[in-house]
């Protein structure tokens, strides 16, 4: 930090010019004219939207293909261009930047539904400090700002030419990269790490939950075999409720995501609601809580269980479900190894083949409950359970570590990018 106050006594002491991106390059348009079958088996590269979307710095080696015919007038990337997703279901979304900061050896289209924009003089920018400057917060405000819609978003181009950035000088812009380059580097191996760890536990839970070949015998190999409908009480969320009954009153409900993005469900996390009609179904501590529908087969009945107490009246989002073990058979299954089970492929192929849906997905209940599961002896159900919380343990820690890495990284970031305008 003491490196850029000095940079910026030497280089700008009476501060930075700011301009109009209308007066420094000009936009283009992605890919024009295609149909489906341009996309089968193409003879050139193209750059996706969720490229585009997901990474500050474009990923040259993702390949796409389209056809392009010979003398075929469609706009060609180049290095140093800010690629921008051009519409969005929000207007946060809009404008996410990507900018090509790696030399180019071959020629590289955009997607039709990006667009790009390029400097007049690309030597007045080090690409890699767009990168940083264009994911902004105050940058990304002025884009917000430029989407218009309803249901969904597109952003004005007219309007985006009106965005105004600084132009610090070269060894300035050099040493703000140097610095958030190395935030970046440590998120990127910490990233690494978690995927590689999401790997090894999904490995030992698949080789772990593997029963196929244990239907009999005895001793500790000894597997039954039970549908869900065997074991558990089936139960919606809530019902005849309007819309307005979340997030005030005092009592409590578990809501969609909580169960959608945890294993274990965050009680932390609870929201307030309003339940006038108390004759709810009620949540326990070890319910095992789904989700109803989504978008994809793949993302229907997944799974969270309540393993931490949770406060008396405490109800269920009305987008899930809950099985609850049937009374008879709390002393031969734990919930926490169900759940486990119930995200192992094994699992997933079974709860596919209940779904039913075009655009739109939903579990056919009946078919769901004669889901057939493995009900080892407990005490292995326990072992398993232990074995793969130690994984789930570390890589909470993981994610822990990588999101104090990046508000570390945006902190320096907004700092680092906020310079004096020269008058």
């Amino acid at each position: 930090m003491n490196t850029i106050k000095q940079l910026i006594d030497k280089y700008c002491p009476d501060g930075v010019e700011y301009k109009k991106l209308g007066e420094i390059g000009f936009f283009y348009s992605g890919l024009s004219g295609k149909s489906k079958d341009d996309f089968k088996d193409g003879n050139a590269m193209f750059i996706t939207y969720m490229n585009v979307y997901s990474n500050p710095s474009t990923k040259l080696d993702v390949i796409e293909k389209v056809k392009i015919g010979q003398g075929e007038k469609q706009n060609k990337i180049e290095k140093g261009d800010i690629l921008f997703t051009g519409s969005s279901e929000t207007p946060d979304e809009c404008g996410m930047s990507s900018v090509v900061t790696d030399d180019i050896t071959s020629d590289y289209y955009l997607n039709s539904f990006c667009f790009g924009f390029r400097l007049n003089n690309k030597d007045t920018f080090e690409p890699n400090f767009l990168k940083h400057l264009f994911r902004d917060r105050k940058m990304r405000a002025q884009i917000a700002r430029t989407a218009n819609g309803v249901t969904r978003y597109n952003v004005s181009k007219k309007l985006f030419a009106r965005i105004i950035i600084p132009i610090p000088p070269l060894p300035v812009q050099r040493e703000i990269v140097r610095i958030l380059d190395s935030f970046t580097s440590l998120e990127a191996e910490l990233e690494a790490e978690l995927e590689a760890r999401r790997k090894q536990y999904e490995y030992y839970r698949d080789q772990l939950l593997s029963f196929k070949h244990l239907s009999g015998g005895g001793g500790k190999s000894k597997v039954e075999w039970m549908t869900l409908g065997e074991i558990f009480n089936y139960f919606s969320g809530m019902t005849g409720v309007s819309g307005k009954w979340k997030d005030t009153g005092n009592c409590k409900f578990i809501d969609y995501l909580n169960v959608y993005n945890n294993m274990r469900v965050d009680v932390s996390a609870l929201r307030n609601a309003t339940v006038s009609n108390m004759k709810q179904n009620i949540l326990r501590k070890y319910d095992v809580l789904l989700t109803c529908a989504s978008e994809t087969p793949d993302e229907c009945a997944l799974s969270s269980v309540i393993r931490d107490d949770i406060a008396d009246n405490t109800f269920l989002d009305d987008h899930l479900f809950a099985l609850r073990v049937k009374q008879e058979y709390k002393d031969i299954l734990n919930t926490a190894y169900f759940n486990y089970y119930f995200h192992s492929i094994e699992a997933r192929r079974s709860v596919n083949k209940t779904v039913r849906g075009v655009t739109r997905f939903y579990i056919s209940y009946p078919s769901f409950m004669r889901i057939e599961i493995p009900v080892p002896p407990l005490p292995v159900q326990r072992e398993i359970v232990r074995i793969l919380d130690s994984f789930t343990s570390l890589e909470a820690e993981l994610e822990a570590e990588l999101e104090a890495r990046r508000k570390q990284y945006e902190y320096y970031r907004d700092q680092l990018l906020s310079f004096k305008r020269k008058s």
